[in-house]
């Protein structure tokens, strides 16, 4: 039961931060914003592990976690907050949650794991879920090279998880949170320098806050229960949480933002819902 409530947790945190990207993209560079972000998150976490104490990783396990921070978190948000200038919030959060079909492929073709059919299904059900909602949601007409950024970040993130799973048993969830947003920090300044041509100004409040928010919220409490669900499941089961952003967002953005939520949104949700905890029975059936 810890766990369930532990998973809805991070659903919750990883579905608003689509959201509070509105409030800081396009008012900053959405690169530069990111860079930020992790800067500040690896400077908390940092003096955080500086007074309880840091087990550094092996060798081995810290490549592992510069991966996870390049693809993983900098080319995966990087792609969603580029994304953000031409796409709605909800869009992002839909075309980001195909990274737990990539994450099982990439389980199958390179660690070799046997995933069940069972899990495929209940994958497949979750991806119809998110496939009514993105029906509903007029997905079509969107500019193309939006669409393509932020699938181009779920394959990256997808990237990242594949790498780093070998390591998610050796390495606790404060270390690996720490090491992969400093890593990011430097990332993104490098392809902010190359990619964007303005430097962010005077933030406004409401920025503020959801700079804020993206670096207490989710830069330090969602990735913390992100590394402990990968720790606890396997790969493409703790990245199959991701599912649920969509319909989530869609009713933050309801009882948020005064959105419309259509019945395609609660369709959608049922359907990913019922995908989701098919995965889970076949993944305690498996004994994993």
């Amino acid at each position: 039961m810890a766990g369930f409530g532990l998973g809805l947790l991070f659903v919750l945190i990883w579905a608003s931060a689509f959201t509070a990207i509105k409030g800081l993209v396009p008012e900053w560079p959405p690169l530069w914003a990111l860079a930020a972000r992790f800067s500040l998150v690896a400077l908390l976490l940092g003096a955080i592990l500086a007074a309880r104490g840091v087990r550094w990783p092996s060798r081995g396990d810290g490549w592992r976690l510069a991966a996870m921070g390049v693809f993983g978190s900098a080319g995966y948000l990087g792609g969603a907050w580029l994304a953000a200038l031409t796409l709605p919030s909800g869009l992002i959060a839909l075309l980001s949650s195909t990274a737990p079909l990539f994450v099982a492929l990439g389980e199958v073709a390179f660690l070799g794991r046997r995933v069940p059919a069972a899990a495929w299904a209940g994958l497949g059900l979750g991806w119809l879920g998110v496939a009514i909602l993105g029906a509903g949601r007029g997905a079509a007409g969107f500019e193309l090279h939006g669409v393509l950024l932020a699938l181009g970040g779920a394959l990256s993130q997808a990237a990242g998880i594949l790498i780093f799973a070998p390591a998610r048993n050796r390495v606790d969830a404060w270390t690996a949170n720490a090491i992969q947003a400093a890593i990011a920090a430097p990332t993104l300044v490098l392809l902010a320098s190359l990619v964007e041509t303005r430097l962010p100004g005077a933030p406004s409040l409401t920025a503020i806050f959801s700079l804020a928010y993206g670096v207490v919220v989710v830069g330090i409490g969602g990735y913390a229960l992100y590394f402990t669900m990968m720790r606890r499941l396997p790969p493409a089961t703790a990245a199959a949480l991701q599912l649920l952003a969509p319909p989530v967002a869609a009713l933050l953005g309801w009882a948020l933002l005064g959105e419309v939520l259509g019945w395609t949104d609660l369709a959608g949700g049922a359907v990913t819902l019922s995908g989701l905890a098919l995965l889970f029975r076949a993944r305690d059936a498996g004994g994993r």
